[in-house]
C-alpha cells in the first residue's frame, strides 16, 4: 500500500484550510485516512501550521511521501531536516549530540525570523496607520482652511450688503430731506 501525507481540504468556498493527513495514495483527497498529522491555514500571515512532528517523522521513516506541498510544509516545521539529522546518526556520521545542536540551532534561527516577520508586519500596520492619520489631518486642515474662507466671504459679503443698504438708506434720507427744504 503506497501511503502519501497530504493536504485534506476542508472551510468554506474562498477561505479554505487544511489537515494534515496520511492517506493510502489510492483514497479521493477528503476521503478515507489512516492519521491526521495537524492543520494548515494560509489564510494568516503568516500562515498558522500546527504538526505533530513527532507522528510526522515515524511516518516519514517508514516510507510515506509527502506530496510536494506537504514537503514545503515539513520542511519548514524542520521534520525533513530532523529526518536527514537522523539518517546521518544511523549511518555514523554524526553523533546524536550533533544532531541535536545542529536542530536547535536551525530552530532558533527559524523561531527569529518568524518573530521577525510578525513584528515587521506589526511595524507596518502602524505605520500605515500613522500615514494615514497624517493625511486625514491635512485633509481636515485643508476643510477647515476652506470654511473659513467661505465664512469670510460670507461676513465680507454681507459687510458689503450692509454698506451698500445704510449707503442706500442714507441717500434716500438725503431725497427725503432735500425736497422738505424746497
Amino acid at each position: 500500500m503506497a501511503v502519501k501525507i497530504r493536504l485534506q481540504r476542508h472551510g468554506k468556498k474562498n477561505f479554505a484550510f487544511f489537515h494534515i493527513v496520511v492517506a493510502d495514495s489510492r483514497a479521493p483527497r477528503d476521503g478515507r485516512t489512516i492519521e491526521q498529522l495537524g492543520s494548515y491555514n494560509p489564510n494568516t500571515n503568516p500562515a498558522t501550521i500546527i504538526l505533530n512532528s513527532e507522528r510526522a517523522l515515524a511516518w516519514l521513516k517508514v516510507g510515506a511521501e509527502p506530496t510536494l506541498v506537504c514537503r514545503r510544509i515539513l520542511s519548514y516545521e524542520g521534520v525533513l531536516l530532523r529526518h536527514h539529522l537522523d539518517g546521518g546518526v544511523a549511518k555514523g556520521a554524526l553523533t546524536q549530540a550533533e544532531a541535536d545542536k545542529k536542530w536547535n540551532d536551525w530552530k532558533a534561527q527559524r523561531d527569529a525570523k518568524i518573530e521577525a516577520k510578525k513584528s515587521g508586519l506589526v511595524m507596518a500596520a502602524v505605520e500605515k496607520r500613522k500615514a494615514a492619520k497624517a493625511e486625514e489631518t491635512k485633509v481636515n486642515e485643508a476643510r477647515a482652511e476652506a470654511i473659513a474662507k467661505k465664512a469670510e466671504a460670507l461676513a465680507a459679503e454681507a459687510a458689503a450688503k450692509a454698506a451698500e443698504e445704510a449707503q442706500a438708506a442714507a441717500a434716500e434720507t438725503a431725497a427725503e430731506e432735500a425736497p422738505a427744504e424746497a
